[in-house]
């Protein structure tokens, strides 16, 4: 059993909180996400009030998480990938003082770690404007109305229209997901890359974890993040990895696939832009999804090498008793 003083909050304003909600919410050791107001004078402000931009306040995500398990520096990844760190006027469309980013430190470990953080982005040259994003004290965070809470699942397709049409999904493609041809096709086998690239298909039953039995996550074999767990393959038949659900929906893309005179919905992942496989709806239990996958575009990790692999923290997800 956890310890209480594992159990910290953290908070951080990148715009529409609607957008910053589901890119921490499946994380492991993530208590609670909850869309709010912080960093003004007034007391329980309104949506309406804080989107006039006279509060002072801004939209944030307060989240509750066991630092034993996601320890603060991986939120303080995350958080950079999701913003445009450059813009001191709001985050792409949204604009005024709301929509501002910010990190709100709730202790000096946090504070130190959040400046390093920015210190690094800002020295690793990827973008070509100052980072403006503020650090700042944290202060009294007001819960938004139901509305905006959990606005992903409450309202999945507008949800997507939005982040698509607001420009944050492609920001975050142009300046996270990039890799040169020339340098994938060196790291790569030529399967892998004929399969992420080129939206290949590997033979079924003759490639790598089409019968996997072991434990352990798949990780997207260009970027690395995680996309899969064991605890969800099964076995379909069709000789390509099957699995029920995804560790995290927010690393997935789906799009519509006319080629080869079928209509079909292909997986691709966030951050890479890979080309993973497909998604169908004939599988088990109650929502029948089925993601049919090929092992070209995974990297396996068996449970007993997450920690030195730098997955620890899911290594909760085979714990019986949950996080």
């Amino acid at each position: 059993m956890k310890h209480d003083s594992t159990i910290q909050l953290a908070t951080f304003a990148g715009g529409c909180f609607w957008c910053m909600v589901q890119p921490f919410d499946t994380l492991p050791g993530i208590k609670s996400v909850i869309s709010g107001y912080t960093g003004g004078n007034k007391e329980n402000p309104t949506y309406e009030e804080v989107c006039s931009n006279e509060t002072g306040h801004m939209e944030a995500v307060q989240i509750t998480y066991d630092e034993s398990i996601f320890p603060y520096e991986k939120l303080l990844d995350i958080f950079w990938q999701q913003i445009d760190p450059t813009d001191e006027g709001g985050q792409f469309y949204d604009r005024g003082s709301s929509y501002e980013t910010a990190i709100f430190y709730h202790n000096e470990k946090q504070k130190q770690l959040a400046l390093a953080s920015k210190e690094k982005l800002e020295k690793s040259g990827r973008f070509q404007k100052p980072i403006v994003t503020k650090i700042l004290q944290a202060k009294t965070f007001y819960r938004a109305e139901d509305d905006h809470q959990d606005y992903y699942k409450k309202n999945p397709y507008r949800y997507k229209r939005y982040r698509q049409g607001s420009g944050r999904d492609a920001f975050i493609q142009k300046h996270w997901s990039a890799h040169s041809k020339d340098e994938l096709k060196k790291r790569l086998t030529p399967i892998q890359y004929e399969v992420t690239q080129l939206n290949g298909t590997e033979p079924p039953f003759k490639n790598e974890y089409w019968n996997n039995t072991e434990e352990g996550i798949y990780v997207d074999i260009v970027s690395g993040k995680p996309l899969f767990c064991s605890n969800d393959q099964y076995d379909a038949g069709c000789g390509w990895p099957s699995f029920t659900k995804p560790i995290h929906e927010s690393e997935l893309i789906e799009e519509l696939d006319t080629s080869h005179g079928m209509i079909r919905t292909e997986v691709r992942s966030k951050t890479a832009n890979s080309h993973l496989g497909h998604v169908f709806h004939d599988g088990p239990g109650p929502s029948r999804i089925r993601y049919c996958i090929n092992s070209a575009a995974l990297r396996f990790i068996r449970k007993a090498d997450l920690e030195k692999e730098g997955y620890g923290e899911y290594l909760v997800l085979f714990d019986e008793k949950g996080n």
